[in-house]
């Protein structure tokens, strides 16, 4: 099996979406493509974060910048 990464995590998630969408699995079967999901989701959200600390570091790293923080009210139109 490939190594787990944000990309690879994102693209499962879509089609776990795609097949709980097509409504042709049992109900056991949703259950675990919905619990394998939120696994998913809590792994990306859990890079995503990785990614901004890292981000943030970056930009203090230099001393004519500052952070902004991230917000995502702004990314939702």
């Amino acid at each position: 099996m490939a190594k787990k990464n944000f990309e690879t995590s994102l693209q499962k998630l879509e089609q776990i979406t795609d097949e709980l969408e097509e409504g042709e699995l049992s109900l056991e079967e949703s259950l675990k493509k919905f619990q394998e999901g939120i696994n998913l989701v809590n792994f990306c959200n859990s890079k995503l974060d990785e990614a901004r600390t890292k981000v943030d570091l970056l930009i203090q790293q230099n001393d004519s910048l500052s952070t902004v923080p991230f917000n995502e009210e702004k990314n939702e139109h």
